[in-house]
């Protein structure tokens, strides 16, 4: 039952983030905010709400581990496996915005996120307003960074003439599916946790952090094999800052999150911040701000090796 309680659980997750991304696009719209700015920031934190909800509700029922390691866990897929995977499809062009701003700021992100916990083993409310701040400021930066023709593939101009009816069923659809769905994952991940002897942290970083990678894993893919632009380098780092920035930053400032489990500080965290710096060297190795099926092989390898580690060393 657990494991129907997960998959009906990522399902609605899914559902529901797509409403939500629909819907505020369309009130956007609504309100005449640019094209350009809708993407930079209504799209990121309505795609970063499943991962919100996983952890809003595994720090207020009690499994602060699932909260925390759901963002390193997704951080690590999102390079390791998302990355990796869609480089392996086709190569990653990279632009120099990559090492000039994204790369510096998810870096200080996540050394931030490491000092706070590693500093009374807590995110507390003021250090998780910090981080949501911290994010205000980078996107203030990038939109003012933006060229005023940027274009913004994720965002449908079919949304700009939406009825009203239409976006508040779609907002109620959004955060319904997002609730329930947050509330089944939790539970079911929890109950998988005890029955295989592993303990949470593992399970959030692992099952969890996948489940919610899946839709960017498969959509990059697609777009991959089809020759398209595949995923921009800045979209997924940009995905990395809002974990921690958003979906920590704003679950500590709701309720503090204690470090629970050894491993997140002693391991997980680690294998974090060597994905994130890991890209760096990368893209400055032949072939030069590209990163190729070569490379992507190394990443995927890589989080493999990571996922055998997390499993081997989880047990109780």
């Amino acid at each position: 039952m657990s494991i129907v309680w997960v998959v009906l659980g990522f399902i609605l997750l899914v559902v529901g983030g797509e409403y939500l991304v629909r819907s505020s696009v369309a009130l956007s719209f609504k309100f005449n905010i640019s094209k350009m700015v809708i993407g930079m920031t209504v799209v990121s934190f309505a795609t970063s709400a499943p991962e919100l909800l996983v952890s809003l509700q595994a720090a207020l029922s009690g499994s602060p581990a699932i909260a925390i390691n759901n963002v390193v866990g997704s951080n690590i897929a999102n390079i390791g496996l998302v990355l990796g995977i869609t480089a392996m499809v086709g190569a990653i062009a990279v632009d120099k915005s990559f090492y000039k701003l994204n790369w510096p700021v998810m870096m200080l992100f996540s050394i931030a996120l490491y000092f706070f916990l590693k500093n009374d083993n807590v995110l507390s409310a003021i250090e998780g307003g910090v981080l949501f701040i911290g994010l205000i400021l980078f996107l203030i930066v990038l939109i003012r960074n933006a060229r005023k023709d940027t274009v913004v593939e994720e965002v449908d101009d079919s949304l700009a003439v939406v009825s009203n009816f239409k976006i508040g069923l779609w907002l109620l659809i959004g955060a319904a599916a997002l609730y329930f769905g947050s509330e089944w994952l939790v539970k079911g991940a929890k109950d998988i946790a005890v029955s295989i002897g592993v303990s949470e942290a593992v399970i959030g970083v692992s099952l969890i952090a996948i489940g919610t990678s899946v839709p960017e894993l498969a959509a990059s893919v697609i777009a991959a094999a089809k020759q398209e632009k595949a995923i921009s380098l800045g979209n997924l780092i940009g995905s990395n800052i809002f974990n921690i920035g958003s979906v920590l930053g704003l679950t500590s400032i709701i309720k503090p999150i204690p470090v629970t489990e050894s491993q997140i500080l002693s391991s997980d965290i680690f294998w974090m911040l060597g994905f994130a710096f890991v890209l760096l060297p990368m893209i400055f190795i032949p072939k030069k701000l590209q990163i190729n099926k070569v490379k992507g092989f190394f990443l995927v390898f890589a989080y493999g090796a990571f996922m055998f580690l997390v499993f081997t060393q989880g047990k109780f």
